[in-house]
């Protein structure tokens, strides 16, 4: 019964051990990836390609006065 209960347990700490390196290997990869300094969802603005500044309906940026879709 005891050495059941310690196969068990070896067992668990090789799985828990094995979770816990495949989240921090995702981690690292995610952190490693070039990321937008943008927020996912811009609510319908229209970001400027040179200076990132939101606009809502212009047809020109009105932080730098670039053509928005250009």
């Amino acid at each position: 019964m005891e050495q059941q209960l310690f196969a068990l347990l070896g067992v668990s700490a090789v799985g828990m051990s094995a979770i816990v390196t495949i989240l921090h290997r995702q981690r690292a990869a995610r952190g490693s990836a070039a990321e937008s300094p943008f927020a996912v969802s811009t609510e319908g603005e229209t970001r400027c390609s040179k200076c990132g500044m939101g606009n809502l309906w212009t047809e020109r940026c009105i932080g730098c006065g670039r053509r928005l879709g250009a």
